[in-house]
């Protein structure tokens, strides 16, 4: 059901890939710059018709010249100091992502760590909220047939990721 893996997030053949994007979708920095890059041109034309996406919101394009079919985008919180709903709107990218992957019937989806690059999200409080927000969604969708994947671009992060799980099945029992 959730599987790690350490590296590119572009070159991964699967349904979808999530893009940790900004609020116009036109591409900026990290992992959502890798992806316009590899996706080529025709995803930054797409994402100008969505006229933009809300924090916390997800939307849905094609992946274009990625070896994934689609590409959710979806714009994580910027970390002031965990004080501003931080918390409620990084688990709120994860939950519309999943949410979109399930009426498009995407059976396999990756997810970046949201956030923790330019937007400043400390990894280790960003991790356990992913992990534990898709383990809840699992619970609450239990008809769902979706394979999640944390594709993480460093060793740090990977191992961020890795903790946070083994801690919320260290809880579980």
């Amino acid at each position: 059901m959730i599987e790690f893996y350490l590296g590119d997030i572009t070159t991964l053949k699967t349904d979808a890939i999530v893009n940790a994007a900004n609020n116009s979708l036109l591409g900026g920095g990290g992992v959502d710059g890798a992806i316009h890059r590899a996706a080529g041109p025709k995803l930054l034309e797409e994402c100008r018709t969505k006229n933009g996406c809300q924090t916390g919101q997800a939307c849905l394009t094609r992946g274009y010249n990625l070896p994934a079919k689609y590409v959710i985008h979806t714009v994580g919180p910027i970390y002031r100091n965990g004080k501003n709903n931080e918390q409620e709107l990084l688990a709120s990218c994860y939950i519309e992502s999943l949410k979109l992957a399930q009426k498009e019937h995407i059976k396999n989806i990756v997810f970046p760590s949201i956030s923790t690059g330019a937007y400043g999200y400390p990894v280790n409080l960003a991790a356990p909220v992913a992990v534990k927000t898709v383990l809840e969604f699992f619970k609450s969708h239990q008809d769902i047939e979706l394979k999640v994947t944390f594709c993480l671009f460093d060793e740090r992060t990977y191992n961020a990721y890795v903790n946070a799980y083994a801690q919320l099945q260290q809880e579980t029992l």
